[in-house]
């Protein structure tokens, strides 16, 4: 099988450095995550093995090649680098067809990759009219199309549901436990540890580590144990539920003494503008506990108001708003 290659690359352009003396291995028979935020130089160094680019300095290759030299590169290497680069106006059995029609590859194997892949139902329906994790799964059909020995695939798992997530994590298991070269780059360390074997790590375009997922996991994560009995932890005060509830109840008084200073100015003229009269004298009146008519906090002559009806809450922003 075919290895991926990577020495002493660096990639300028103009006076930024995307890849800066990067070196490392991708051998077959596992898989490898390629790691780093936004920005890091991931993509630019997929895009020079497979010869999109050229290198400032250094080499990248497939087995010791580099991929110009590849006569039938679809049957070495199958890549994903942009998921919207097939053409909206063809189905995506037509635009696979046309992909096998250029290294000799019969129909019969795009209508493989298409079931793999879950597009066989939506096969000969237009690419535009694909959601993105449909076309996110026509990418990876394509890169499989020639049954490479090496899949690279950057962000594969954009755009896929849960249920799509699960099925690209055993789908690159698999091709990596037939002996295949496996190289997957994303910026989320947590999923890629699910799957992968091996990380290769980058920052502002340098390498920051190649090593096992297991090695690079135990470097930087301490393990803790949390003991508890009867729901508390061990060593500290048991708590007294009497007390919780009292903090409780204390901020509940605090927010509600507060409650009238913070109205705004804008909460007291829609009070105003929605009271109705109780009678031709009174413009808000506020049920306190003081009578059945309760007691009015603002006079106006009647026939002024409009028509409405107070909620509680405008009730409290009158009462604390408004002189009685």
């Amino acid at each position: 099988m075919t290895s991926i290659d990577v020495r002493d690359l660096t990639k300028e352009y103009g006076a930024r450095r995307a890849v800066d003396d990067l070196t490392f291995t991708v051998p077959p028979g596992r898989v490898t995550g390629f790691l780093g935020p936004n920005g890091a130089g991931k993509s630019t160094t997929v895009r020079l093995v497979l010869g999109l680019d050229r290198p400032t300095s250094g080499s990248a290759g497939l087995g010791g090649r580099p991929y110009a030299s590849l006569r039938e590169p679809l049957r070495t290497v199958g890549a994903l680098l942009d998921a919207g680069a097939a053409l909206g106006s063809r189905t995506g059995r037509d635009h696979l067809r046309v992909l096998a029609a250029t290294h000799r590859i019969q129909d019969r194997r795009v209508d493989e990759v298409l079931e793999e892949t879950g597009l066989a139902p939506a096969a000969r329906r237009r690419v535009r009219t694909y959601s993105l994790g449909m076309r996110q799964r026509l990418g990876i059909a394509a890169a499989l199309l020639g049954d490479p020995e090496v899949v690279m695939l950057d962000e594969p798992s954009n755009g896929l549901d849960p249920e799509g997530i699960v099925w690209i994590r055993v789908l690159l298991r698999r091709l990596a436990d037939e002996g295949r070269t496996v190289l997957v780059s994303s910026h989320l360390m947590t999923g890629t540890a699910a799957f992968a074997d091996h990380l290769v790590v980058l920052g502002r375009g340098r390498l920051l580590a190649d090593t096992p997922v297991r090695e690079f996991i135990d470097a930087r994560v301490r393990p803790a144990v949390r003991a508890q009995r009867d729901g508390h932890p061990v060593g500290a005060d048991p708590v007294d539920p009497d007390r919780v509830l009292r903090g409780r109840r204390r901020v509940r008084r605090r927010r509600r003494l507060h409650a009238g200073p913070r109205r705004t100015d804008g909460a007291a003229r829609r009070a105003r503008r929605n009271a109705r009269p109780v009678d031709g004298t009174c413009r808000v009146r506020v049920l306190d506990g003081r009578g059945p008519a309760g007691r009015c906090v603002a006079a106006a002559p009647s026939g002024r108001l409009r028509r409405g009806r107070l909620t509680r809450r405008q009730l409290s922003v009158a009462a604390g708003l408004l002189e009685p």
